[in-house]
């Protein structure tokens, strides 16, 4: 039998308890029938399929394809109700949507620019709506029956740590440009240093800076820049270094090496990045057209430009200051006072109140007696005038001695891990010149 088979046609190369499953003995048989009998020398046998494959084969041809999700974008003016006619779905839909509680707190709080994805089913019911809060976290409305069921997914993001260096030769941004640093990025080294540098007259040509930073991805895409760990800046021959901390707790901050704050009582400059036009000491008024005591620091910037306070306070006045124009003064403690003067407009501040260091009081302006937009900023201490770029300020505070040892152990790889790469930049640098 085994010489006529192959004689006949083909080997039979696997066994057939293989087919079994596939189709019974029934196809069994029939394979192994044309095999001894090929088609050319015998009439076309129909193959049998079984019932149950029948159906199983309707059922899928059957099933209708997922409709695609509708995403829409908010656009500013929209409301639930007109974004819900847009796609199709009643008021009827909306309302039973919002009867959940954490729906109607998500909902009602989005902002254009954002997206909504709908997944509509028959009769143009709401199956599936989801909206991304932001890339670690997404709202989601799932129908349950007549009703919905509301969840908040979290998307985990990898942290990826990342260094930058670079020397100043003209501007701190130009500088942080071309060694990778985003703007926000660089805004948060200058405030993390900004109780140490005036970054509006301290900074000089040749200071250098280093930052060890976290980079976060979602799915192998980066989302945004994290945290800095720590950071070094050198400004005119004295150096700064600072380390990011979490207490226990949860607190965070940043501290030098040895444990000190880096915040201070009071900021060095009431307003980030701009330029001296005129200092403490006498000076000719061009208003006035004679020389007189200047008993502040004028910052030149642009109308609009915020004003914050450089340390916690109280608001002592606000009004109109005959040629200060609109001024704002802030009492700090029993000893200190600030004046800021010449305000476009004020913050969200009345007489009385309480502020916090570097809350907006302010708007820079033109106000009173000034040729051109600026901040007049005046520091006082026991009622006496003092240079408020050269002023002693009082000094931070040390980290709580039962987080210390805790500090030490968990500062200290990431301080050597900052140096290591400030070697490797030094070492590459040297070789390029070389």
């Amino acid at each position: 039998m085994a010489n006529s088979v192959e004689r006949r046609g083909p080997r039979l190369v696997f066994p057939l308890r293989f087919l079994l499953p596939l189709g019974g003995l029934a196809i069994a048989t029939t394979l192994f029938a044309m095999v001894l009998d090929p088609p050319a020398k015998r009439a076309a046998v129909p193959l049998e399929i079984p019932a149950q494959f029948k159906a199983e084969s309707a059922a899928v041809e059957s099933t209708p394809p997922a409709p695609e999700p509708l995403l829409v974008t908010i656009r500013s003016g929209d409301t639930l109700s007109g974004i819900f006619d847009r796609v199709g779905l009643s008021q009827q839909e909306l309302h039973r949507l919002l009867q959940q509680k954490e729906a109607r707190e998500r909902l009602r709080s989005i902002r254009p620019g954002k997206k909504l994805s709908f997944e509509l089913g028959e009769e143009n019911r709401l199956q599936r709506l989801s909206y991304l809060i932001d890339p670690t976290q997404t709202f989601e409305v799932r129908r349950d029956g007549d009703s919905f069921r509301t969840a908040t997914i979290q998307h985990p993001l990898e942290r990826r740590t990342r260094f930058a260096s670079g020397v100043i030769d003209s501007s701190l941004f130009l500088a942080a440009q071309r060694a990778g640093l985003s703007d926000k990025t660089t805004m948060e080294m200058a405030d993390i240093f900004g109780w140490d540098i005036d970054f509006a007259l301290d900074i000089r040509a040749g200071d250098r800076f280093s930052v060890l930073y976290e980079e976060l991805y979602r799915d192998g895409e980066k989302v945004r820049n994290g945290d800095i760990l720590a950071a070094e800046f050198s400004n005119r021959g004295k150096t700064y270094v600072a380390v990011r901390y979490t207490t226990p707790d949860g607190r965070s901050g940043y501290y030098s090496p040895d444990g000190m704050q880096m915040r201070k009582p009071f900021l060095r400059t009431p307003v980030k990045f701009t330029r001296i036009s005129s200092r403490f000491g006498k000076r000719f008024h061009p208003i006035l057209n004679r020389m007189r005591n200047h008993k502040g620091v004028d910052y030149a910037a642009p109308t609009g430009t915020p004003i914050r306070a450089t340390a916690d306070g109280k608001v002592l006045f606000k009004g109109r200051k005959g040629g200060y124009g609109r001024t704002v003064i802030l009492k700090h403690g029993k000893r200190y006072s600030t004046l800021y003067a010449h305000m476009s407009r004020y913050g969200k501040v009345r007489t009385g109140q309480r502020v916090r260091q570097g809350q907006v009081i302010g708007y820079v302006g033109q106000s009173g007696r000034a040729t051109g937009p600026h901040l007049h900023y005046e520091f006082r201490i026991n009622g006496v005038h003092r240079n408020p770029l050269t002023v002693r300020l009082p000094k931070s505070l040390p980290i709580e001695k039962r987080y210390l040892k805790d500090f030490r152990a968990k500062t200290e790889k990431v301080l050597a891990l900052l140096e290591r790469h400030k070697g490797t930049m030094v070492a590459n640098l040297s070789g390029s010149v070389e």
